[in-house]
């Protein structure tokens, strides 16, 4: 029984003494966390999308109040609340709130079942990076949508949908918060986040395929082929070809939409654009040769009343009288 009782009171002192142990450590190597973390991540939607780039709203509201001690928060944005959000958290953090440039998920890909028809049946698991890793799909294109739907499954704000006609995924921009998910469930990075643009409206090469022209086409007949006419029809340098591949960089892009009528293919869209008005040929009208003026006719003025003529002056001939010549004299004797 002593043994028992020593073995009791032994251990509850060994407890007592790790107990201040531990107590005397938290004390000492204890890390004040700033109350506004706590303030910030209140206001915050609390969807740990990542799509503000840091590991859920928590490490966010962190970044946020490091930033504020700099004195700005340039940089930051929740994509889920958007600015109204970020307001208060500038509110709480005593700054103004930057506007941020709102983004939203673009899919760059137009083979429909019409432009890409199907060669093999895939009857594997419905995912895309598996079908990606085995078959490569069921289309000649192994760059394009494969349409089993992993982005759609990935998006946590419903803002992205099959479409069963054309097998392609279309985003609901009224939703999508630009969280990047779908971006990285896509094996084939045909998902892109490009910024919303004036009014919603964007320019954007709707094909990731590298090949050579003959071969992009033959897999897909809206395929950019490479030809580089929208280069050259850009006037302000906002298109590149590389790797076979045009690309609009949407901060040089002004939506002229020379490129949409230059692409033999039809690769470029204009999204969110009225429609076009169609264009009215004017009736060819008959040419018309600018009238000569006429010369006046000159007006033929009365002649004046000829002026009496003088009188001619009379000549008055004398008729000379000739004389006998004088009988010479005869000498007196």
């Amino acid at each position: 029984m002593n043994v028992i009782l020593v073995a009791v009171i032994a251990l509850g002192v060994l407890g007592l003494v790790l107990a201040a142990v531990l107590f005397l450590t938290a004390k000492k190597f204890a890390v004040e966390e700033d109350p506004r973390i706590a303030q910030v991540t209140e206001v915050l939607p609390g969807a740990n999308c990542g799509g503000c780039g840091f590991p859920g709203c928590g490490g966010f509201a962190e970044a946020c109040v490091k930033a504020a001690d700099g004195g700005s928060l340039e940089g930051k944005l929740c994509p889920v609340g958007g600015q109204p959000v970020m307001e208060q958290v500038a509110g709480i953090l005593g700054l103004t709130a930057e506007a941020g440039e709102q983004r939203v998920a673009v899919v760059r890909c137009n083979g429909t079942c019409a432009n890409r028809p199907r060669t093999v049946q895939y009857d594997g698991v419905r995912t895309c990076r598996i079908a990606h890793n085995t078959a490569g799909g069921e289309t000649g294109c192994f760059y394009g949508c494969l349409g089993c739907g992993d982005c759609v499954a990935a998006c946590p704000f419903d803002a992205i949908h099959m479409n069963p006609e054309t097998g392609l995924p279309e985003v609901d921009e009224t939703k999508c918060t630009a969280c990047g998910k779908c971006t990285k469930a896509c094996p084939r990075g045909i998902i892109e986040l490009r910024p919303m643009g004036k009014k919603g409206r964007r320019m954007v090469v709707r094909c990731v395929n590298k090949e050579k022209g003959p071969v992009a086409k033959k897999a897909c007949a809206a395929a950019c082929i490479g030809c580089g006419k929208c280069v050259k029809t850009c006037e302000f340098e906002a298109i590149t070809l590389e790797n076979n591949l045009a690309y609009i960089d949407p901060a040089k892009c002004r939506l002229c939409r020379k490129c949409e009528e230059a692409c033999p293919q039809g690769s470029i869209l204009a999204m969110n654009f009225p429609p076009r008005k169609p264009k009215v040929e004017a009736p060819a009208t008959p040419e018309i040769k600018p009238a000569t003026p006429e010369k006046p006719v000159a007006q033929e003025t009365p002649a004046a009343p000829a002026a009496p003529a003088a009188a001619e002056p009379v000549q008055v001939v004398i008729p000379t009288v000739e004389t006998a010549p004088k009988a010479p004299e005869t000498p007196s004797v």
